[in-house]
């Protein structure tokens, strides 16, 4: 693969992950503590209309686009092992990769689909708030970790190059 296609797959990665983090970061931030402050049912039915929205929305393609390229880093870092940048393109990817993907499908997805089916039940919410915010957390430092770790293989690359 060339240092063109690299440089611009690591491009991509990084701004996924950095729209992905900021995004994460603002639910972590105030989304969800707002959504609490409602009470369960009107907060619940929001979140509930928030899950159902982000599934049609804009935000699927470049949650699994960045999936797709984050993974794809790894595997050239892995391939690539000993170049510039190897080192921080493979870490980058597995950190979002397990950090962020797998995290969201392991734990916060189950978490909507147990609220979607509890609707507002009160002991369901306060549970759901608790756990699916720290999974959030998770996710959000992953996603800014491997941004960062997509920066650094970029600068590495581009001085090897110089």
């Amino acid at each position: 693969m060339t240092q063109i296609a690299i440089s611009i797959l690591l491009w991509g990665s990084a701004i996924g992950c950095g729209l992905i983090a900021g995004l994460y970061f603002a639910f972590s931030i105030f989304i969800m503590n707002a959504l609490g402050r409602l009470g369960q049912g009107q907060g619940a039915a929001a979140m509930n209309s928030i899950n159902e929205t982000i599934l049609r929305s804009a935000f699927m393609p470049l949650f699994f686009g960045t999936t797709v390229s984050a993974a794809m880093v790894a595997l050239l870092g892995l391939f690539r092992w000993g170049a510039p940048g190897a080192t921080a393109m493979l870490a980058g990817g597995v950190v979002y990769v397990l950090g962020m993907f797998v995290c969201t499908v392991v734990f916060n997805v189950p978490l909507n689909n147990e609220l979607a089916r509890a609707g507002a039940d009160d002991v369901v919410w306060e549970q759901y708030l608790k756990d699916w915010t720290w999974w959030n957390h998770v996710r959000t430092v992953a996603s800014v970790v491997a941004m960062l770790l997509f920066i650094l293989a970029l600068l590495d690359t581009r001085s090897a190059l110089s």
